[in-house]
């Protein structure tokens, strides 16, 4: 009995053997393929992953910078450009420890500085540095740089690595039976490498190659290559250009990146200004002497051609817009448009051109005006002894004398006044740089009173100007007694047309008296240019301090003149704030109180004499 169950018993064992054996085979499969089911799935997971992370590339707009445009001067000079430069921009993160050495030579750097700032940046994750920007194209660094990228070199990593474990260990790990890890270990591996993380990208700086001298009227730009001030400002939308969009637009039938543009690259336009260069330099030469020699809080001119263009608008103090550690915004304050004064005395050829026109004066030699009584608070004392009494025009401007001016003055209505200074465009917009022109004020002749009208008559009371306007005034003895508009941006249309105000045969009168004030007889007489006719008229007014005129020294000092006197080729208006040293022309150790004639004037002369020296078409008179 024993001997017939053996067989049967062997038969149950091998089953057994067999099944246990078809059950771990089955497991192995069904653990490969889970394995491979989860690896699918990771795969299509990260396959639609990339195609979300391309349409959210191809949403994201592609910029192009457009370049900023220049300004320039009349003949084309350069008086601001944007100038083409590289910068270096490093990934701390990517770049080898075997090229510090070569990079810091590329650079010009301390290898240990450079090392250290490396450090420091991928210590918190950083992948950005500039270590050095503004290089010009011709900078010798650019071309080591460029060698440097194309140098292979052999470069050492350790890597660790684990040892890989058996199939049978991967499948029971996946199903938990265990955890078979592989050993870790670190091994070197060295292969040659190209420089990594070191981009020479493209930059641009602003550049004002005439420094100073048109800093307030140009302006400059601000950190985002934005106009902050002055022409920059101003004409930003020309200058700036308008930056290009492109978007990559997937094309799932053709399997590809389409580029479309969406908004077009259009680079800034060039502005091209009616100022010279030339004349601006000299201009700005003599505000800065005048301004330093006699403590004067600051100084401004603009000198204009016969119809209206304007050559040079000078302002000190001034600031290099070059040099970007250096701001104050004081220093970029265009005067000329943006203060409102009193022009004192420069205004009363206009008072005599006025009463000339209307025949309420002849202005010949043997017209004599009455100066022995007082009107109002000028009084007659001194200028009776000096004058016996009657004085004439010409010695009214020769002069600058007020009593004489106001005498005149009785003889005009208000109205009549009103209306001619509103012809000259006092307190009129002159439309050069609207942001930041002061149109000054002129009150209506409905609110003066009779103190009114006779200080107006010598530049003060009920008016309030800019340089530029008063400068524009006087092109009246350019023009035939006509104001045209003033233009600063060359091909640039000007709507407003010329306005006569005067007679010709009156403005040609008055400017021949005004030549006898640029004598030594005149209060102009520093400014007399040998060999040369010159017209003009000084000015002085007391500048309001808290509301109140300053009694004690604080005074704007003016001059306004023309050359040649007959058919002028350039007009000057010169102001000065505040000068506290001035002196006797023969002895000029010898101080005296600051008026138009011994500041102001000096600026004229020394600006004009330059000019006309270099300005063959005006000759030298035959004395």
């Amino acid at each position: 009995m024993t001997f017939k169950l053996l067989p049967k018993f062997a038969k149950v064992q091998g089953y057994w053997r067999r099944q246990g054996f078809v059950k771990f085979i089955f497991v192995g499969l069904f653990t490969l393929f889970s394995y491979h089911a989860i690896s699918v799935s990771g795969i299509n997971d990260q396959a639609q992953s990339i195609q979300d992370r391309a349409y959210k590339q191809a949403n994201s707009p592609q910029t192009k910078v457009a370049r900023r445009g220049d300004i320039l001067d009349r003949h084309g000079n350069i008086l601001a450009s944007s100038r083409l430069l590289k910068r270096v921009n490093l990934d701390p993160t990517l770049i080898q420890s075997e090229y510090i050495i070569p990079l810091a030579k590329a650079l010009s750097m301390d290898k240990v500085k450079l090392n250290t700032l490396l450090v420091k940046k991928k210590s918190i994750g950083s992948r950005y540095l500039i270590i050095k920007k503004n290089i010009t194209l011709t900078d010798p660094s650019l071309e080591r740089l460029t060698a440097l990228k194309k140098l292979r070199i052999e470069v050492c990593r350790d890597k660790q690595i684990t040892s890989k474990i058996s199939l049978v260990d991967k499948a029971l790990n996946a199903i938990k039976w265990q955890n078979v890890v592989g050993e870790k270990k670190t091994i070197s591996k060295c292969r040659k490498e190209r420089i990594g993380g070191v981009a020479l990208q493209q930059d641009t700086q602003r550049y004002y190659p005439k420094s100073a001298s048109m800093a307030p009227l140009l302006g400059r730009v601000n950190a985002k290559n934005i106009g902050g001030s002055g022409i920059e400002s101003e004409f930003e939308n020309i200058l700036a250009g308008k930056n290009g969009k492109a978007y990559l637009n997937f094309k799932n039938d053709q399997a590809y990146f389409n580029p479309q543009v969406k908004t077009d690259l259009n680079h800034g336009q060039n502005i091209e200004l009616t100022i010279d260069t030339d004349i601006q330099y000299h201009a700005y030469a003599a505000i800065k002497k005048s301004v330093l020699k006699h403590e004067a809080d600051s100084g401004s001119a603009i000198i204009l051609a016969a119809n209206g263009e304007v050559l040079a608008m000078v302002n000190y103090p001034a600031d290099d817009p070059n040099d970007k550690n250096l701001y104050n915004p004081s220093h970029y304050r265009n005067r000329v448009l943006s203060d409102k004064v009193e022009p004192g005395s420069t205004m009363k050829p206009f008072t005599m051109l006025l009463a000339l026109d209307q025949g309420k004066i002849s202005a010949e030699e043997n017209e004599l005006i009455d100066v022995s009584k007082s009107i109002g608070h000028l009084k007659t004392n001194r200028e009776v002894r000096k004058y016996g009494g009657a004085i004439t025009v010409k010695k009214i401007l020769q002069k600058s004398h007020n009593l004489g001016t106001v005498n005149v003055s009785e003889r005009l209505s208000k109205e009549d006044m009103y209306n001619t200074w509103s012809k000259l465009g006092f307190s009129r917009p002159l439309g050069l740089i609207p942001s930041i022109e002061n149109s000054g004020s002129l009150r209506h002749y409905s609110s003066w009173g009779l103190v009114d009208k006779r200080t107006l008559s010598f530049g003060h009371g009920p008016m309030e100007t800019n340089l530029a306007q008063l400068a524009r005034a006087y092109l009246v003895f350019a023009n035939g007694g006509a104001v045209p508009p003033l233009k600063l941006v060359k091909n640039m249309p000007t709507y407003e047309q010329n306005t006569q105000v005067f007679s010709k045969q009156a403005t040609d009168k008055i400017a021949t008296l005004l030549n006898a004030v640029v004598s030594w007889k005149g209060s102009g007489y520093r400014a007399r240019i040998k060999g040369y006719d010159v017209a003009g008229k000084t000015g002085t007014a007391e500048m309001v301090v808290n509301g109140k005129y300053h009694k004690e020294g604080a005074k704007r000092t003016f001059f306004t003149g023309f050359v040649p006197v007959k058919n002028p080729k350039y007009i000057m208006a010169v102001r000065l704030d505040y000068p506290k040293k001035c002196y006797v022309y023969k002895r000029p150790d010898l101080k005296n109180s600051c008026e138009g004639s011994n500041s102001a004037a000096m600026v004229f002369k020394d600006t004009m004499e330059r000019i006309l020296s270099n300005d063959d078409a005006i000759k030298l008179k035959i004395e």
